[in-house]
C-alpha cells in the first residue's frame, strides 16, 4: 500500500458512491415530494457535510493541501481503510436498492411513500447515515492530513447531529405507530447498540 493507492481508493469510492446514487436519484425525481424539511438548514447542513467528505479531501488528493496538516502515511491503517470504504459502499448499495424511489437526498416524504423494514433494514433505522460514517472513517484511515482527513467525521457528524432527530419526527408523523414500533427494535445506525 502506498499513499498514491490510498488517494486512488478515496477517489474510487467518491465515484462509486456517485455511481450507487445516480440511478436512484433519476427514478426517485418521477415521484412527487408530499412533505420536506428542505429549506436553508438543510442546505447548509448538506453543503458541510459535502465539504468534508468531498471537497476538502479532493483538494487534498489533487494537491496535497495543507502541507502543514499531514503526518506519516501508515500502510496497515490504510488498507483498513480500504476495507472500511469496501463495507461503506456496500452498504450505500444496499441502502438505495431497498429504498427504490423512497429515497431522497433531503428529507422528503413521497406519494407512495411506505415504511421499508426489511433488508438492510431489518436492523437499523438509518444505515445511509452508516455507510456514510463508514466512509468518514475511512477517509481518516485513507488519507494522512489532519484537516483532509478527519473533515469527512466533523462535517458529515455535523449533518447527522444536526438532522437526525427531525428526521425521525418526520417519519413518526408520517407513519406514526408503524414507525414508533420499528423505532423500539431497531438501532438508529448500528443494531441493537445505537
Amino acid at each position: 500500500m502506498t499513499p498514491g493507492i490510498a488517494k486512488f481508493v478515496f477517489v474510487m469510492m467518491a465515484v462509486g458512491w456517485y455511481l450507487i446514487r445516480y440511478e436512484f436519484a433519476r427514478r426517485a425525481r418521477r415521484e412527487r415530494v408530499l412533505r420536506s424539511a428542505r429549506g436553508p438548514r438543510e442546505n447548509t447542513l448538506l453543503l458541510i457535510s459535502l465539504t468534508g467528505l468531498g471537497i476538502l479531501p479532493l483538494i487534498y488528493v489533487v494537491t496535497a493541501l495543507p502541507h502543514f496538516a499531514s503526518y506519516a502515511f501508515r500502510p496497515a491503517q490504510a488498507w483498513l481503510g480500504v476495507f472500511l470504504a469496501v463495507a461503506a459502499l456496500v452498504m450505500f448499495r444496499l441502502t438505495h436498492r431497498a429504498l427504490g424511489r423512497n429515497w431522497s437526498v433531503s428529507l422528503d416524504v413521497r406519494e407512495n411513500h411506505h415504511l421499508i423494514t426489511d433488508g438492510i433494514y431489518r436492523k437499523i433505522r438509518h444505515p445511509m447515515y452508516s455507510a456514510f460514517w463508514l466512509w468518514a472513517v475511512a477517509q481518516a484511515l485513507l488519507l494522512p492530513n489532519w484537516v483532509a482527513g478527519l473533515s469527512g467525521l466533523i462535517g458529515f457528524g455535523t449533518l447527522f447531529f444536526g438532522r437526525v432527530a427531525r428526521e425521525e419526527r418526520m417519519m413518526l408523523d408520517a407513519f406514526g405507530d408503524e414507525y414508533r414500533d420499528y423505532m423500539a427494535r431497531t438501532g438508529r445506525i448500528i443494531p441493537r447498540l445505537f
